[in-house]
């Protein structure tokens, strides 16, 4: 009998994709398609992160890549269910290609393909040793020449990056390349992290005492380990800081501390870096063939340059070496500045007895942190959340299942009941003279982060201190110069400052490539981060997904890692088994990588 069901007929347009697919028929997958449909593959067909947009690209891709990836089956998952609503059926995707297996995720609009998400999650031969694969530990009978796990352990450490040379090395022990780390381990590639701060977790306890996570707990989690359910749900930089050095530790990391890179440089020939890195003194050369910056979003500081700083009296900070604020009791401090760490700066100043002034040149999208956890992030990541099934693995998955292209138009919506629910909140925040936005099309908060990385702040009390005027404001101006002991503005407003804080965020990922390695590199892989959307500080063309994230680069063997600890930990899985499948001499063929359009 004929299933008319919305799912019967997602069901059969599932297996009409599938035997396209495995017939390595382009044309008959992209007729599949609406004229205006995505596919968004991670490393599964593309071995890219990678999205197609519209029925020719779609055929284009296909084409390149069927035979050379040999797709096996896709299936719905026989253990999830098929949803609907307004029009549009969904459900989740089980994947096999010659190499891989995986995840996916399908929606589909009058009869055809809307979006598709697929996914690798793991090689074949390769699997990761979890669950029914685990280890043993304990090895029973009888071996004079036994060794413990802690003495093969130990020896392991001792040889990697001396005797034996490491296939990746990833630079930045962060949240980032600690989560790398961990996939790498699971999947018995050799790998060294290897960060400056005397321990894990030091790039956080270091940073300004008040510090403390925006995004909530479920949207957190590293791979494998997840916070217990007794976690804050905004959790103190300390926490975390002591979290990740316990995780270093259980999950066996190769992990340098006290350790520097001083230089890197690639052989063509040999296929292979060579890095000169500084540890605890001593000078050691190590060759990996794959080598990761993973230092992160916030890892290049961005200190604006002003005439009179070399002339300025008091103390000048940027944001990321900021200690708190206990020193500066009794104390004026101008922060200059808008987004998250300036807010947070400055509200901890005040709190300690300190004269602050926040200068906020350009203006800020501001969402109070209880509005973003119930409007926008519920649904995903939170408590209910996990009631209703959804783990932050399937979380995770449903969020990259949205291509960037239509994202800002699920967004639109959620901001704009946002607005309505705290407009008197936000025409205080006006009346005081603070400059707001929603991003240039009102899609808001994430947008903002994917294409810039900054221009917001999660408010979780700051703005009420600007409100009463308790943080003064001085907003819509420049600053002229620093004299001896004032901030002067573009209008000749003089803010008297024992203190100057640069709360100017970050610069590009390939800052870090130009001074490891060389300005050549660094332009020939150009910019880090951004979509092309063309929207403030994200110039086009459209490039639809995050440029040269978790993903290869024009320069053979480098790879960059970064991004919030959702990021870390979602992308990582993708990263991981794009090297892991070089280390074990896979093939990879690469579709649609992007020349650099943008140096910086």
């Amino acid at each position: 009998m004929l299933d008319t069901t919305s799912e019967g007929a997602l069901a059969a347009l599932v297996a009409d994709l599938e035997r396209a697919l495995v017939a390595q028929d382009s044309d008959a997958v992209a007729g599949l398609f609406l004229e205006t449909g995505f596919w968004r593959d991670l490393a599964a067909f593309t071995w890219n992160l990678k999205t197609c947009e519209g029925r020719d690209q779609i055929a284009e891709m296909a084409r390149a890549q069927l035979p050379r990836i040999a797709p096996k089956a896709l299936s719905l998952d026989p253990t999830e269910t098929v949803a609907e609503a307004g029009g549009v059926t969904e459900g989740w995707l089980v994947i096999e290609t010659a190499a891989g297996r995986g995840q996916g995720y399908i929606r589909m609009k009058e009869g055809k393909i809307w979006t598709l998400l697929t996914t690798l999650h793991e090689l074949k031969g390769h699997e990761e040793p979890r669950r029914f694969r685990r280890p043993m530990g304990a090895e029973h009978g009888h071996d004079p020449k036994r060794q413990t796990w802690k003495e093969k352990r130990e020896a392991e450490a001792a040889r990697l990056g001396h005797e034996e040379q490491p296939y990746v090395l990833v630079i930045g022990g962060g949240q980032g390349g600690i989560a790398l780390g961990a996939r790498l381990r699971q999947l018995s590639v050799p790998t060294i992290v290897i960060d400056k701060h005397p321990r894990p977790g030091d790039q956080w306890r270091n940073r300004y005492k008040s510090l403390c996570l925006h995004d909530p707990v479920w949207y957190d989690h590293l791979p494998y380990i997840p916070f217990p359910d007794n976690w804050p749900v905004f959790a103190p930089k300390d926490k975390v800081g002591d979290w990740l050095e316990m995780y270093t530790k259980v999950m066996e990391l190769n992990y340098w501390s006290s350790t520097t890179a001083k230089s890197a440089k690639y052989d063509d020939a040999k296929a292979e870096w060579t890095v000169i890195v500084e540890r605890d003194g001593q000078e050691i050369t190590l060759r990996p063939k794959q080598l990761v910056l993973a230092t992160g979003m916030s890892g290049k500081a961005n200190v604006p340059k002003f005439k009179g700083q070399d002339v300025f009296k008091g103390e000048q900070q940027h944001s990321s070496q900021h200690p708190g604020p206990d020193a500066y009791r009794g104390k004026k401090v101008v922060v200059i500045g808008a987004n998250n760490s300036a807010h947070d700066i400055c509200a901890a100043l005040w709190e300690n007895g300190a004269d602050v002034t926040m200068v906020q040149r350009s203006s800020t999208h501001i969402v109070k942190s209880d509005s973003l956890m119930e409007v926008c992030l519920g649904g995903l990541y939170s408590e209910q959340a996990v009631a209703n099934g959804i783990t932050h693995e399937k979380a995770d998955m449903i969020f990259a299942s949205v291509p960037y292209k239509i994202m800002a138009d699920f967004h639109v919506p959620q901001y704009a009941e946002i607005k309505k629910r705290d407009a008197d909140f936000y025409a205080a925040l006006e009346k005081a003279g603070f400059m707001l936005d929603f991003g240039d099309d009102e899609s808001g908060l994430f947008m903002k982060y994917l294409r810039r990385g900054s221009g917001y702040y999660i408010d979780v009390g700051a703005c009420d201190l600007i409100i009463d005027g308790s943080i003064k404001l001085q907003s819509g101006k420049g600053i002229s110069h620093l004299s001896e002991t004032a901030v002067v503005l573009d209008d000749g407003t003089e803010l008297p400052a024992d203190l100057v804080v640069y709360a100017t965020g970050y610069g590009s990922m390939n800052g870090w490539a130009a001074d490891l390695i060389s300005q050549e590199v660094a332009d020939k892989v150009g910019k880090c981060w951004g979509l092309g959307s063309n929207t403030t500080k994200d110039p086009g063309p459209w490039e639809g997904e995050e440029r040269n994230m978790w993903k290869p680069t024009m320069q053979q063997g480098l790879w960059f890692h970064g991004g919030n600890l959702h990021q870390s930990r979602h992308y990582s899985r993708y990263l991981s088994l794009q090297l892991k499948a070089r280390y074990e001499g896979i093939d990879t063929p690469v579709w649609g990588l992007e020349a650099p359009h943008h140096l910086a």
